[in-house]
C-alpha cells in the first residue's frame, strides 16, 4: 500500500515534504520512446533535497523493448503500480493498439486507489486504455491529437497546451512538455526552488505554465533572425522594474509592435502572461527561502503591492503567500 499523502491545502497538490520517501513509477510499455522515458527519470532521480525512489517497471519484471530497438532491464513488475504514489507513464510508438490487458488492469486499479498518473505524450493513449480519462478534457501530442478522440470518445483533446493537471491524473503533449509536466509535480510537491534547482541542474527552460501553446506552426528562426531568448533572460533578472512594452522592445532592439507578435511567436503567450508567470513563480521561489515579507517580496518580483500578490496567489493556487510560505519554507532548510 503507498505511503499516505501529508495533507496540504496548495490547490490540488499534496505536501510530501514529511514523508520518508515518494515512490515513483515509471511504466514502460513495448515500444516506450527512449527520449520520453529519459525525462522522468532525470527528474525523479534521487537528490539530497528530495524524497523520490524510482522504479522503472513494466509487463515483466526482466526487459522492455524501446521504439529504437534496443531492450531496457526494469526493476519491477506490474504490481509495483499498487505501491506507488505517482505513476509516470511515458510514450510509446504503437499507441492506436492498446496495451496488453493486464497494463490496462494494473493503471485501472491504480487510478481507482486515487494513485497520481501522469502520461507524456502518447502515454495518454495507454491512460485512456485503462478507462481514466472518460469524461475528462486531456492533452497529448498535437499531431496524435485526432488519434485520441477517435479511439476514446469518451474524452475530449484540448490541441493547444502543454499539459493538463486534473489533479490525481495529468496529461501533457509531445517530449518537452513532458518536462514541464514532471517540474510541475516537483514544483507541487515542494515547491518552487525545488522545482528550479531540478531544472537549472537538466538546463531546463524556465518554468512554462500548462496553458501554453504546444505547437506553433512557423519556421524556426535563422542564426541571423531576430529573437528574444536575451531579453527574456535579461527580464528575468530585472523583475522588480516596470517592463513595459516599450522598455522591453527597447532592449530587443524592435518597435513595440514587432516585439509583442515575436514574443507570441517564440512563447505561445503575450508578454504580460509571461511576465505575471515569471514574477509569480519567482515570488513563490522567495517565501520559500527567504523571511521576507509579503510586501518586500511583492516589490521585489514586480507585483506591485501586497494585495496584488495575494490576489495572484488566490487566483492561482487558491492560498494565500503566508499559507504557502508556512507549507514549503521549511524546505529550504
Amino acid at each position: 500500500m503507498a505511503a499516505p499523502w501529508t495533507p496540504c491545502d496548495i490547490g490540488a497538490g499534496r505536501n510530501i515534504a514529511a514523508m520518508n520517501k515518494h515512490r515513483v513509477m515509471v511504466l514502460a510499455v513495448d515500444g516506450v520512446l527512449p527520449m520520453d522515458l529519459g525525462i522522468p527519470t532525470q527528474i525523479f532521480n534521487a537528490r539530497p533535497n528530495t524524497p523520490y525512489e524510482l522504479t522503472v517497471c513494466g509487463d515483466t519484471e526482466e526487459t522492455v523493448t524501446t521504439s529504437a530497438g534496443f531492450t531496457l532491464g526494469l526493476t519491477a513488475g506490474l504490481e509495483a503500480l499498487a505501491e506507488a504514489d505517482t505513476i509516470i507513464v511515458p510514450g510509446f510508438e504503437d499507441f492506436r493498439r492498446p496495451p496488453r490487458p493486464r497494463v490496462r488492469a494494473a493503471l485501472k486499479l491504480a487510478g481507482r486507489a486515487g494513485i497520481r498518473i501522469a502520461s507524456i505524450c502518447t502515454g495518454a493513449f495507454a491512460v485512456a486504455s485503462a478507462g481514466l480519462l472518460d469524461g475528462r478534457t486531456v492533452t497529448t501530442h498535437w499531431a496524435s491529437a485526432d488519434d485520441l478522440e477517435e479511439l476514446y470518445p469518451r474524452l475530449r483533446v484540448d490541441r493547444n497546451v502543454l499539459y493538463i493537471d486534473n489533479d490525481t491524473i495529468l496529461t501533457s503533449a509531445g517530449f518537452t512538455a513532458g518536462i514541464d509536466l514532471c517540474l510541475h509535480l516537483v514544483r507541487k510537491d515542494l515547491g518552487a526552488a525545488v522545482a528550479n534547482d531540478i531544472a537549472r541542474d537538466i538546463v531546463a527552460a524556465p518554468h512554462r505554465d500548462g496553458g501554453q501553446a504546444q505547437y506553433i506552426n512557423r519556421s524556426l528562426p535563422t542564426p541571423q533572425a531576430t529573437t528574444l531568448a536575451n531579453t527574456r533572460e535579461w527580464a528575468l533578472l530585472h523583475l522588480e522594474e516596470d517592463l513595459t512594452i516599450p522598455h522591453l522592445a527597447g532592449h530587443a532592439g524592435v518597435s513595440p509592435r514587432t516585439l509583442t507578435r515575436l514574443w507570441r511567436q517564440e512563447t505561445g503567450v503575450s508578454p504580460r502572461q509571461w511576465l505575471l508567470t515569471a514574477r509569480s513563480n519567482r515570488a513563490r521561489e522567495l517565501l520559500e527561502t527567504t523571511d521576507l515579507q509579503v510586501e518586500q517580496i511583492a516589490v521585489r518580483c514586480g507585483l506591485g503591492s501586497g494585495a496584488n500578490m495575494r490576489a495572484r496567489f488566490r487566483d492561482a493556487l487558491g492560498v494565500t503567500p503566508t499559507a504557502y510560505r508556512r507549507t514549503f519554507q521549511h524546505q529550504a532548510a
